[in-house]
């Protein structure tokens, strides 16, 4: 079957989005998606060196690759050969087909809502936050605000929404992503709410719901520093504390999708109140509530109770930083609760990195050099070094990169599933 060749120049230098796997070390996924997933991971690569990468037949690779082509998931590019100065017959590499699908990316928060649109290459094509007022909503309000900042991105971007094929949406709590069920959310009035399938009837666009937290990880596994691990873990921490654990390459959601919370893991028996009703979570110590808690009670700022979490936070750092000690003793505190967290989470999962993220990452009190001290001597001693941690102290659209590529991959996974059904 022969395909066309694509506009691709030689200047053509595309950057690759996606899980960096191992060759043949996941071979339970069909070849199909295993190759198309090689060539997303590249950016741009020959058939021959996918076959070499896979340990498959030449010939195997390019049926496949010609019926990726032709269903449009890939297409052909040319180069110029490296030190033949651009004589003779082109180079062909494969690269995904960007203009195939658009999708988006939407993080609802307790500060504000942030939104990203990306080619089905992962490029973004525009980005845009809008401030929300504290305390949760109505699923009216809600749905409200997803569909005024979705059609102001795609404004931006130039598009209508029905050039989306599908739509990643991230909530703090817990989410069933399976079930599109957010079972408990601080941005949300009601518990066990149906929110990708009401979404999908207001914006008419499939969507996919996550843990925001777990979109965090998948924004490292496509696009940051867990491209290339197998195991990782991101610890959020914000208006909550939360984490996203890829394992094997995979996130890990656990057996009722709902795993990995490790802010409402237990560090204090009938200890402080946590915002998801139970007590003694590490969250009541660790989040911008109960910092902003501590910092009324111990420096007598109950004048201040009418002022946001935010300018009582900012209040509290700034203290931090001149030298007053009662500020710096809060924000040790939290550090320390959070150094059983970590060390909690090397002595469970030995992850290869730990990467701590979000908007409280500005407070470097929270990973001082005491705190980590700590964790290191909470961790198990095995005489093997402990996993570094990184600190990556972006703001929202990272989160909502991530729910970009969890609606990418729920776009070609399901491409593929397709064209799997049909080949049988």
């Amino acid at each position: 079957m022969c395909a066309q060749m694509a506009g691709g120049e030689a200047s053509d230098n595309r950057k690759g989005v996606g899980p960096l796997i191992p060759p043949l070390s996941d071979t339970l996924r069909p070849l199909r998606q295993q190759i198309f997933e090689r060539v997303r991971a590249a950016g741009l690569i020959p058939r021959v060196q996918v076959a070499k990468e896979l340990g498959v037949s030449p010939a195997s690779v390019t049926t496949i690759t010609s019926e990726l082509i032709d269903s449009g998931l890939i297409e052909e590019v040319s180069a110029a050969r490296e030190g033949e100065g651009g004589r003779g017959r082109p180079a062909v590499a494969l690269g995904v087909r960007a203009s195939a699908h658009r999708v988006a990316g939407m993080k609802i928060s307790d500060r504000e809502h942030t939104a990203v649109i990306v080619d089905f290459a992962g490029k973004l094509l525009a980005d845009d936050a809008i401030p929300r007022r504290p305390g949760p909503m109505t699923l009216a309000e809600l749905l409200g605000a997803v569909e005024t900042l979705l059609d102001r991105v795609c404004a931006k971007a130039g598009l209508a929404r029905s050039d989306l094929s599908a739509i990643g949406l991230g909530v703090p709590g817990f989410v069933d992503t399976a079930e599109g069920l957010v079972l408990w959310s601080s941005v949300l009035t009601d518990r066990s709410v149906a929110l990708a399938s009401e979404a999908t009837g207001r914006l008419g666009v499939p969507v996919w719901v996550d843990n925001d937290a777990n979109l965090v990880a998948l924004a490292e596994q496509w696009f940051g520093a867990g491209r290339a691990l197998s195991d990782f873990a991101v610890v959020t921490i914000e208006h909550g504390v939360g984490m996203g654990f890829v394992m094997n390459h995979r996130l890990y959601r656990g057996t009722h999708r709902v795993g990995m919370e490790l802010g409402h893991t237990k560090v204090q028996l009938d200890g402080a109140l946590c915002r998801c009703g139970q007590r003694g979570c590490l969250e009541a110590y660790v989040a911008d509530y109960a910092l902003a808690r501590e910092a009324t009670t111990a420096l007598n700022w109950g004048h201040k109770e009418g002022q946001s979490i935010g300018v009582l936070l900012e209040s509290l750092y700034d203290h931090a930083k001149a030298g007053n000690s009662t500020a710096r003793s809060i924000f040790r505190r939290a550090g320390r609760y959070l150094a059983v967290g970590l060390s909690n989470v090397i002595n469970l999962f030995d992850p290869a990195l730990i990467i701590l993220s979000g908007e409280r990452m500005r407070y470097d009190y929270l990973y001082a050099a005491e705190t980590l001290a700590e964790m290191e001597n909470l961790a198990i001693h095995t005489g093997r070094a402990l996993p570094p941690i990184e600190i990556h102290a972006w703001g929202d659209l990272l989160w909502a990169h991530g729910a970009a590529a969890l609606a990418l991959s729920a776009v070609s996974e399901g491409i593929l599933a397709q064209n799997r059904d049909i080949a049988a």
